[in-house]
């Protein structure tokens, strides 16, 4: 190894807010500051990653592309309104770009890496070590006919990398060194296909970024808001565009698995699957903001999702609806810096939660508003679906953070189920449609009676987490927002007090105290970034705007250098935790600005 090497070969990755995102509305890579991607899943989002270094080490695969010599500086961004990022690193003897990009609408997933001379010359360096099966597996290497480059194949998949510069093979690592100056490009185009299937063709890489460029520039031509935080909203949008799998209209949580809330601890989980949690908020943020194509494919995928016996309906899916999300972990990562597990599915797919019927509702409800194309079927099969949350809403649950402590009486839970027979009402009146009317009446009304009574606790004057506690949540900030009772109701008012008091950390929110181990995990946790935008948005609505002014800003401030951010914040080492980037994060961002700016 080189003593001039500036990225000497990682024992660790990097930390969470050092990457940035790649995406073609497939799959996703995380590319890290230094021009190494340590996490790549091909061809979906949810398939065995062949690029794994971000959960363990270089040995598990990456595919790094930077100088040989000491870098001064590193600057990066997105092209403006695109995904196309630019990283530009600077040496003693030049200035390089680095331009990275995953072409939208090709046969093959394909990810393109051009490195262009700005400024005198530099030496580079690209190295390549694909292991796929989460790290586990190496394929077989061998050059292309026509000596463009190598394949690489294990089992199901092969990958082809095509490359202007010539590719060697070292200690099963594909290597090249070589220089750029006065404006010379160099070009590596990197395509995944099936095993069995012929080789994928070579691809005009020029055309591809400029159609992609486009693409992504003609997309965002169709934001309607314009309002004083439109860089960040944007950006957000285009983080969700890009964490949508584009055959069915799916939107995952995050495009990665396991990245710690607690910094090497247990509380890693897979994030790469459709949650209906995030549904009406992601329904409500494109309808807001003009994506009427987005939110109708997104509630079409719900719709298929969701089909069957009322019973059966899941909290998650998979990307085309699947509902087999076993949790198993990879034994042979260690983790990302060491913090085991890595798991793969996720196990909270089968728990009870009764909120998800709320949401179901709030989408149905919006998208009536917002005249989406109905299936024949909706209302019929809104009708069983609140039907059967008359069976069982008395119930406990695992509720919206799916503790993993046993169910309990939670009254987020409670008053979402409250606001599924309030929303299904409200339709019925409104469009005319048939149904029980004096039953859901009936149970609406006991739901209220219930939750005031229940999980209001009078000591405190606030509600509370579960029935008969005494411990706040930050989802119960959420109640106002539904409609079960208004802002300047004392019991809101002192509730948000209250978990201003017990909950606001260091200036940001924690979902709920984790000593309480309510959880079942006995861990510790980050602030969590979506319920301090649900903060921001209690102020907002309750008159304090320029409180809710301060904290979005400030929340705006934890984004990295191009934008993006994680599930949770650590505000002691100011670093980000969890998957990453994380879609519910963005979709907070993007509410609290549609609030401040109404």
């Amino acid at each position: 190894m080189s003593s001039h090497d500036p990225f000497p070969r990682r024992i660790l990755p990097l930390p969470i807010e050092d990457y940035a995102l790649l995406g073609d509305c497939h799959t996703a890579a995380l590319t890290g500051r230094d021009g190494t991607i340590d996490w790549l899943c091909l061809p979906r989002f949810d398939s065995p990653a062949c690029m794994t270094a971000l959960l363990g080490t270089a040995e598990h695969g990456y595919w790094a592309l930077h100088p040989v010599e000491p870098v001064l500086s590193v600057q990066r961004r997105y092209r403006e309104d695109t995904l196309i990022l630019e990283t530009t690193f600077t040496t003693q003897t030049g200035e390089v770009m680095l331009t990275e990009c995953m072409p939208v609408e090709q046969e093959h997933r394909t990810l393109i890496r051009r490195v262009t001379a700005v400024r005198g010359q530099v030496q580079m360096r690209c190295s390549l070590r694909l292991r796929f099966d989460y790290g586990q597996t190496i394929p077989w290497v061998t050059r292309l006919p026509d000596g463009s480059g190598l394949c690489a194949i294990a089992g199901p998949d092969q990958v082809v990398l095509r490359s202007t510069v010539p590719l060697q093979g070292q200690h099963l690592t594909t290597e090249a060194i070589f220089e750029v100056k006065d404006g010379q490009t160099e070009t590596f185009v990197l395509q995944h296909a099936l095993s069995h299937e012929p080789l994928p063709s070579a691809l005009d890489a020029e055309a591809a970024l400029a159609y992609t460029e486009q693409w992504w520039r003609n997309w965002c031509a169709h934001c309607t808001y314009h309002g004083p935080w439109r860089e960040a909203v944007l950006r957000s949008l285009i983080v969700l565009k890009a964490l949508t799998y584009a055959p069915t209209g799916g939107i995952i949580a995050a495009p990665t698995t396991s990245l710690p809330e607690d910094p090497g601890g247990i509380r890693n989980w897979d994030y790469r699957y459709c949650w209906l949690r995030d549904a009406a908020l992601t329904l409500s943020a494109f309808i807001s903001c003009g994506y009427h194509t987005e939110a109708q494919a997104w509630r079409d995928w719900l719709h298929r999702s969701i089909a069957g016996d009322a019973s059966q309906i899941q909290i998650m899916y998979g990307l085309c609806g699947e509902r087999n999300l076993q949790e198993w972990t990879v034994e042979s990562l260690p983790g990302y810096h060491n913090a085991a597990p890595v798991r793969i599915g996720n196990a909270a797919a089968d728990q009870v939660q009764l909120d998800i019927y709320g949401i179901m509702a709030h989408v149905a409800q919006l998208g009536r508003a917002a005249r989406l194309h109905n299936r024949h079927s909706a209302w019929a099969l809104q009708t069983e679906v609140v039907n059967w949350l008359q069976h069982i809403w008395k119930q406990p649950d695992q509720g919206i953070w799916e503790v993993r402590g046993g169910p309990r009486q939670f009254v987020h839970s409670k008053v979402m189920a409250w606001f599924t027979f309030e929303a299904s009402l409200e339709d019925m009146e409104r469009y005319r449609l048939p149904g029980p009317k004096e039953s859901w009446t009936r149970t609406r009304d006991a739901l209220h009676a219930d939750i005031c009574k229940n999980g209001f606790n009078k000591e405190l004057g606030s509600f509370v987490q579960f029935y008969g506690g005494d411990t706040l949540d930050a989802a119960l900030l959420l109640l106002p927002r539904v409609g079960f009772l208004p802002y300047d109701d004392p019991r809101i008012q002192q509730t948000i007090a209250m978990i201003e008091k017990h909950l606001l950390k260091e200036g940001f929110l924690q979902r709920y105290k984790t000593c309480d181990n309510v959880d079942g995990l006995n861990s510790t946790e980050g602030a969590f970034l979506a319920c301090t935008f649900w903060l921001a948005d209690a102020y907002a609505l309750s008159g304090r705007r320029e409180d809710a002014i301060a904290l979005f800003e400030k929340l705006l401030s934890l984004r990295n250098d191009v934008g993006l951010l994680a599930e949770e914040y650590d505000p002691r080492n100011n670093t980000q935790l969890g998957n990453f980037p994380q879609g519910f994060s963005h979709l907070a961002l993007i509410h609290t600005a549609l609030t401040l700016s109404a």
